[in-house]
């Protein structure tokens, strides 16, 4: 099983676990029944913004979906593994345009912020997204813009933003692939 589909089971299995039916998981996370069918088929991969929703109607933390075994001590993410890390990305399997998520740290017990390594991917589609919490983003490698409600920002490396979620945003990378350390902060 790909890393990917990995968090369309995981999805399926914290909601049969709860007994609820795919009509009742799209009632209380707001999101339409077919979404929640293709994230669980595998045949999309859900974004920052469905999985936030799909976690609070579950009652669980974001990083529940990305969890191997947990740690209660310190979580070291080696670089050379990061390619390992189960990761989730928005838009249908085939579709590479858009970001990659790198769980950093995905074994840690009880955690507050979800901490990601982020590859952002040129795209001319603009689809803001918006939930609760807030985000944390530092540019490692590349230039990404950021659009926040009506305006646009361009970072470039070194470069860092901190903003409210619950406003409409999208980043994506600007002509090349860029690399990013994010935050998110979702409360629960």
């Amino acid at each position: 099983m790909s890393e990917q589909i990995s968090v369309g089971v995981k999805v399926k299995q914290l909601r049969e676990s709860r007994s609820l039916s795919r009509e009742q998981m799209a009632e209380r996370s707001l999101l339409p029944l077919q979404l929640i069918e293709q994230i669980e088929t595998g045949g999309l991969i859900p974004g920052l913004a469905p999985l936030l929703k799909i976690a609070r109607a579950l009652g669980v933390r974001l990083g529940t979906f990305l969890d191997g075994e947990e740690q209660t001590g310190p979580v070291i993410s080696r670089k050379h593994s990061l390619a390992k890390a189960p990761r989730f990305a928005g838009g249908t399997r085939a579709d590479r345009a858009g970001m990659d998520f790198h769980a950093l740290a995905p074994g840690k017990t009880g955690r507050h912020m979800e901490p990601f390594i982020v590859d952002a991917h040129p795209t001319a589609d603009v689809q803001l997204s918006t939930h609760e919490g807030e985000e944390l983003l530092y540019i490692l490698e590349g230039r990404v813009e950021l659009l926040y409600g009506k305006e646009s920002y361009k970072l470039e490396v070194g470069d860092s933003v901190y903003y409210d979620s619950v406003v409409p945003h999208q980043v994506r990378a600007v002509e090349e692939p860029a690399r990013l350390l994010a935050v998110v902060y979702a409360p629960f």
